[in-house]
């Protein structure tokens, strides 16, 4: 058996978890599946930076004329009953977080987003208490949980991205690879169960980058169903298509996972980080202030969502929309005029989405679920709208083609909070928050932080101040202005005021970087800030 050495102690009331959820048989599985995949994902990490460095010297991005898009005959695999009808799923669920876990296991969705990624810190103590809790779920044993998963809305189980390294576990001397323990740990304790239950297992899988990462997740699948002896194409798993260059390899993606397929799901703003992540040291790819003029009514986002609907329901596969970020005031009644304000914005933007032909979509508020339940009984007499064939032609211009429009110092204030916001949780361990009427989570930290770093590149003229121009020193006003109304307002210990200046001065080592990382998440995760803050045990106490 390879060597397995848990670096971490385990947290306070945890030590009998530890040991169960890393079992022996646990940590073999684990060190299995990394030895049978470690060249593959070496290779996957050469092909991005490859990847990256070519885009940055010669660019030139456009669809494939791939023997599988060539051919019109092929189909995904057909879905289990649960999985025809997935309107409504609860997005950003972090299963540490016990009360909100259980909530939504009572909640009437189809599905929730169990989430390891975009909504979750990966602390040790996290990432323990998520899996105990989805292994309680699964064997009936929740406390304020139904007694069968089957009676549950189905679990979107979903790992961290191929970014993330779990530096906690080390394998024959080289750290983990933060997807493959997530879903090592999660299949050895959970996919048999799962299975015999008709719910599983199935995944969200985040930030691809193209089909042959689509294709090594699918070697994953089969390798470990096999392992655990669960029949072949029981796993099911959608792709969140959150990078520009999974948007042109969208049928690869498909045909790569086909027997395992769950369709695939919008993720605008990730999305739009990545285009600036990929392009955006160049001006025509200068994105224009989000909450004034980046939205699913743009050309170059409609064309997106229209293109992942046509894409998926051509294959018989279903299309998932995007999560309503919106959420009610805390204890505030669903009945009230500010209440009826935000749920009639989430319900008019989602049916938009239904008319466009999604299959289903998130919210985050199980509050305004009776109502978004209420507009697919009047808007979707079917389980689903894959025979809702779309005829389009999109071209790469159309997905290129950046908005017109300028930056308000409103614009660059919200974003300049949001980022220094997530960081501050992050570091307190917690994996998204509220702001201004908003679940936020890393993949509105992500196009935030990326945004201030392109404006300061190019300096635009502000539209409410034509005068004056988005600058490192504008920046740096805009952060030190809302750092103090935060101490004031938020801070209630010294651990916390230390907590958000080092929150402060990471984001503002994130907006001047001239390099800066692709992923926040990355940076933080490997930020020695963090590991130190999270870090009770190292090797000498081994």
């Amino acid at each position: 058996m390879s060597e397995v050495i848990l670096l971490q102690s385990p947290p306070p009331k945890l030590e009998e978890v530890q040991k169960k959820i890393f079992s022996v048989g646990a940590l073999e599985f684990l060190a299995n599946l990394h030895k049978e995949f470690d060249e593959d994902i070496d290779q996957l990490y050469k092909n991005r930076r490859k990847r990256s460095v070519e885009l940055h010297t010669s660019f030139k991005l456009d669809f494939k004329k791939s023997p599988e898009r060539l051919d019109r005959s092929w189909t995904i695999a057909p879905l289990p009953f649960r999985l025809q009808n997935r309107h409504l799923d609860l997005g950003d669920v972090s299963a540490s977080n016990t009360a909100h876990f259980e909530s939504a296991l009572n909640t009437n969705v189809q599905g929730i987003q169990v989430d390891f990624d975009d909504g979750h810190c990966p602390t040790w103590r996290n990432q323990l208490l998520a899996f105990q809790n989805i292994y309680l779920a699964v064997n009936g044993k929740l406390h304020g949980a139904p007694l069968s998963i089957s009676t549950c809305p189905v679990l979107m189980l979903r790992p961290r991205a191929w970014n993330m390294i779990e530096h906690n576990i080390l394998i024959d001397g080289k750290e983990a690879i933060g997807p493959l323990v997530d879903f090592a740990i999660l299949m050895y304790h959970n996919a048999k169960k799962l299975y015999e239950a008709n719910s599983g297992p199935y995944f969200y899988l985040s930030k691809l980058e193209g089909a042959g990462e689509a294709k090594l997740w699918n070697n994953i699948f089969i390798w470990a169903q096999h392992q655990l002896g669960i029949p072949q194409g029981t796993i099911k798993a959608c792709v969140l298509i959150e990078n520009i260059i999974s948007t042109f390899e969208m049928e690869e993606i498909l045909y790569a996972l086909r027997e395992h397929s769950l369709g695939l799901n919008c993720g605008i703003w990730d999305y739009c980080a990545s285009i600036i992540s990929k392009f955006g040291s160049r001006r025509e790819f200068l994105l224009p202030d989000r909450n004034k003029y980046v939205n699913m009514d743009r050309h170059f986002l409609s064309s997106y969502m229209r293109l992942v609907i046509a894409t998926c329901h051509a294959r018989a596969a279903p299309a998932t929309g995007g999560m309503a970020a919106a959420t009610l005031r805390p204890g505030a009644d669903a009945a009230d005029k500010e209440s009826k304000e935000v749920i009639n914005k989430i319900l008019d933007a989602k049916l938009k989405e239904i008319e466009a032909g999604v299959d289903g979509f998130m919210v985050y508020d199980s509050r305004v679920v009776p109502h978004v339940n209420e507009l697919w009984n009047k808007n979707g007499s079917t389980p689903n709208q894959i025979s809702k064939q779309l005829t389009v032609q999109i071209t790469a211009e159309d997905l290129l083609t950046i908005p017109s429009g300028g930056v308000t110092l409103q614009g660059l204030r919200h974003n300049v909070a949001v980022s220094i916001m997530f960081i501050y949780h992050w570091l307190a361990g917690i994996g998204h928050f509220f702001y201004n009427g908003n679940v936020e989570d890393s993949a509105t930290a992500e196009i935030s932080r990326t945004q201030i770093w392109q404006w300061i590149r190019f300096a635009p003229f502000l539209e409410d101040d034509p005068k004056k121009q988005v600058t490192a020193k504008l920046v740096e006003k805009a952060a030190a202005s809302f750092s103090a109304h935060a101490h004031k307002n938020l801070c209630r210990s010294n651990a916390e005021r230390k907590r958000l200046t080092a929150a402060r001065y990471m984001s503002i080592e994130l907006f001047l970087a001239r390099n800066p990382p692709e992923f926040i998440t990355s940076y933080l995760n490997d930020n020695h800030k963090f590991r130190t803050l999270h870090n009770k045990a190292l090797l000498s106490n081994l």
